[in-house]
């Protein structure tokens, strides 16, 4: 299970570096890489990385696990 936080970890920091470029350079690097935001290798790694946020979500119950120690 830890191997899995860590990768939907890291797919949440793509995704979030992805849309910080969107936001502040009008520029898709997941697009850029996989050929365009309309690609399905883009719209596969899109959805992978809102798995992941979805799977990030669990990381709230965490925190309060890790404060008792």
């Amino acid at each position: 299970m830890k191997v899995l936080n860590y990768i939907a970890l890291i797919l949440l920091i793509i995704g979030a570096l992805n849309w910080g470029l969107i936001g502040l350079f009008n520029f898709d690097l997941i697009g850029a890489i996989f050929g365009g935001m309309t690609s399905a290798m883009s719209r596969i790694i899109f959805v992978i990385a809102g798995i992941a946020g979805i799977w990030g979500l669990t990381f709230f119950g965490k925190f309060d696990q890790s404060d008792n120690n």
